[in-house]
């Protein structure tokens, strides 16, 4: 189960991307996400990847619920992982309101319970079972004349702790995202613990994969500057709000804020601390990103996945990576 991951997304060139997942294939990494933005198609990407791979596991980073029925979803990922010859990783996420309804016209109501049903609901039709029928997601849907595999993996978004107790019960990973290595040691892993707990089994084969930032560069400063201005959004919404001030970065937040209401975003972003920074990324020399995936390793996580900053060597920094494999 443990390896180390890769998070590429196509950006502005696919081809670009083609030749990251060919480099995280030839290196060795145990798995490539791709996430669902407003841009391609993150499961037709998927596929994409999978006509260029051989033996790297290729998950969604996350795909919304909301996106797609739960039917659909389960068709779309089975035939990926066919393709594929069974590297297929469904990870789902609830994502935000305002995603949600500006994107979907849907709602978040009770994300935990819409969760579980969705996510259910497409387990069953994976092993060829009539699907449980919940309050927000029904469907009758069976496969005919097909089978999909039963066990293919399914990865849960989460942050909170009720989230991440669901993810240890139901799913068989947790996809996290600005989680630091002291979240995952002190909310994630006992969280995902008691999950599993709930439902009788152990830690053991549960895959935890932190999406982790690395920028190998010269110009650590410049770096820092552009991952401030990726956390703008981030810092804007409440599920990562409760996060980070829950990791200890309440003053940061604060800090931020009060450039916001200001209307003054650099104020905002030099709010975002060099130790908010730290804390979640590794920039600068190889051995400063290598010791960003170490810390995240003897945090709990099981496979961490990098993701890489504009700017900076993304395939440098696989490679720096690759010597901890």
């Amino acid at each position: 189960m443990a390896g180390i991951g890769a998070f590429v997304s196509p950006g502005r060139s696919l081809d670009s991307a083609l030749d990251r997942v060919r480099l995280a294939d030839e290196l060795g990494f145990d798995s490539v996400y791709t996430t669902h933005i407003a841009g391609r198609d993150s499961l037709t990407t998927l596929a994409i990847y999978a006509s260029v791979s051989e033996r790297v596991k290729l998950g969604t980073g996350v795909v919304p619920i909301f996106s797609r029925t739960p039917a659909a979803m389960a068709q779309t990922a089975a035939t990926i992982d066919e393709f594929s010859g069974g590297r297929m990783v469904l990870g789902l996420g609830v994502s935000h309101k305002v995603t949600v309804e500006n994107w979907y016209g849907a709602t978040i109501e009770k994300p935990v319970t819409q969760m579980r049903e969705y996510a259910s609901i497409v387990r069953a039709i994976f092993g060829g079972e009539a699907p449980p029928e919940g309050d927000h997601f029904k469907t009758h849907f069976q496969f005919m004349g097909y089978a999909a595999r039963a066990d293919l993996p399914i990865y849960i978004a989460a942050l909170s702790p009720n989230m991440l107790r669901l993810a240890g019960e139901i799913g068989d990973g947790v996809l996290l995202w600005l989680c630091n290595p002291d979240y995952i040691r002190d909310v994630v892993v006992p969280s995902v613990r008691e999950g599993r707990e709930r439902a009788g089994k152990s830690l053991d084969g549960f895959d935890i994969v932190p999406a982790v930032t690395v920028a190998l560069t010269d110009d650590p400063e410049g770096a820092r500057a552009t991952m401030r201005q990726e956390l703008v959004t981030y810092a804007s919404l409440p599920f990562y709000r409760a996060m980070l001030e829950g990791s200890g970065f309440g003053a940061d937040l604060a800090a931020f804020d009060e450039g916001m209401q200001a209307g003054d975003v650099e104020k905002a972003k030099a709010g975002l601390s060099d130790d908010l920074l730290a804390s979640l990324a590794g920039i600068g020399s190889a051995d400063e990103v290598r010791g960003a995936v170490e810390r995240y390793r003897d945090a709990g996580a099981t496979s961490p996945g990098i993701g890489g900053l504009p700017g900076s060597d993304f395939e440098g920094g696989m490679r720096a990576v690759a010597e901890l494999i």
